[in-house]
């Protein structure tokens, strides 16, 4: 995956360090350096923090636009809500982040992390108990699974009263938090989540809440996309707006 681009805002320093008219070159050469270190500062700052980047990004079917194309980043400690209507591509958008589909114009540039996916299929085994499942993902995610660790998994997910049941008999809000465990195990990921409020009460949310916050405050980013009233209610959020190309004037005007 490629590196975010590295900016020279040079020419935005002119107003702070503005050409010296009279001076010796001395001066001159002082001036120099003085522009190419605050240069310096500023690319390592923007590589530091900027670690998602969105250009020009466009994704058709069938030589129509999903969505109007999109420019935004993401910064470590950030989580963006991603809102839309039906339709919209909010989860095209997050398929393109994930790497499951490939762009047709513009450029994502992701910095070099794991990549958490949750989406409407949970990957979950009905056959397993909740236990044996997170048991199964922390396995997967190259954690020991220590009866310690699941234990607080199962706890954070507020799932101690199902925790020997089978994940086939549990409710839709009982199955999604069993699937949300794999995010604890995940913690340095970039996390993608589409409707992850989706089929759960109050609690649940609650829950999804935490872990949003949890790994926010550990400076992981989080893209999630949801509709209406279910956006997270305990943490700080940037919104980015889809507008499907159907629901643009671009598109009212090439029918017309």
């Amino acid at each position: 995956m490629s590196k975010p681009l590295k900016y020279n805002p040079r020419a935005a320093l002119v107003d702070i360090y503005p050409p010296a008219k009279d001076n010796t070159a001395q001066c001159t050469h002082e001036l120099d350096t003085q522009i190419v270190t605050a240069v310096d500062k500023q690319v390592a700052e923007q590589e530091e923090n900027v670690c998602i980047r969105v250009e020009n990004l466009l994704f058709e079917r069938w030589f129509i636009p999903v969505f109007e194309s999109l420019n935004f980043s993401v910064k470590a400690g950030e989580t963006l809500l991603v809102r839309g209507t039906n339709g919209s591509g909010k989860t095209t958008l997050l398929r393109l982040l994930a790497g499951i589909l490939d762009p047709t114009e513009g450029r994502i540039h992701l910095p070099e992390l794991p990549v958490a996916w949750l989406g409407h299929k949970l990957g979950i085994k009905d056959s397993l108990s909740v236990r044996e499942n997170l048991q199964f993902m922390a396995r997967f995610h190259n954690m020991q699974p220590t009866d310690k660790l699941i234990n607080e998994t199962i706890s954070q997910l507020d799932l101690e009263r199902v925790a020997e049941q089978d994940a086939g008999s549990l409710s839709a809000g009982q199955r999604k938090r069993c699937a949300l465990g794999a995010l604890l195990f995940q913690s340095e990921a970039i996390w993608l989540l589409d409707e992850p409020y989706s089929n759960l009460d109050d609690n649940g949310m609650k829950v999804v809440d935490r872990l949003l916050t949890l790994h926010q405050q550990n400076g992981g980013i989080t893209i999630l996309a949801t509709h209406g009233a279910l956006t997270p209610q305990s943490l700080e959020v940037r919104e980015l707006i889809v507008l499907g190309y159907q629901d643009s004037e671009r598109y009212r005007e090439s029918l017309a």
